[in-house]
């Protein structure tokens, strides 16, 4: 496995703000442990037209940006937790629908601990997934695409 190396906002292509933030309503509730928190603060770079998200940590603050348009799409401000680990204190989410077209804000919870989970920690996160899918099918009515295609439209690969 390539060791990761820490990406920043000037290491990463084009990264812009969020240009119509809004608080978001709904938190992931995991705890990251202290571990954890300190793989995810060495962020992720995309480097295969496949991966979607590109994510880097300015103090506590993760920025999660779409990896084509640069466009900043989530901020989550991480806490420490008594007794160790790390949750999800605030969070911030782009409003702006020609940058990112909400659906819901439990859509926007999964999303942003799905990128985390899955695309910065590298973990299978099956369960995040599969509620991923099933807004995406509730939200298009759509019940016949298959769950893979949603998945990689939404979240992409992680080559590393």
């Amino acid at each position: 496995m390539i060791e990761p190396s820490l990406a920043t906002r000037a290491s990463l292509r084009h990264v812009m703000p969020i240009v119509a933030p809004v608080p978001m309503a709904e938190l992931p509730t995991r705890t990251w442990s202290d571990e954890q928190w300190e793989r995810i603060k060495l962020g992720y770079e995309a480097w295969d037209m496949d991966e979607k998200w590109m994510v880097f940590v300015e103090g506590q603050v993760a920025f999660l940006h779409r990896s084509w348009t640069g466009n900043g799409i989530f901020e989550a401000s991480f806490s420490p937790v008594d007794g160790g680990g790390w949750c999800i204190s605030a969070g911030t989410v782009e409003s702006d629908p020609s940058r990112y077209r909400r659906s819901s804000d439990r859509y926007d919870r999964v999303m942003v601990e799905l990128v985390l989970s899955a695309i910065v920690l590298g973990e299978p996160a099956v369960d995040l997934r599969a509620e991923m899918v099933e807004l995406t099918m509730q939200k298009t009515g759509r019940t016949d695409v298959p769950a893979g295609l949603i998945e990689h439209s939404a979240l992409g690969l992680r080559s590393s």
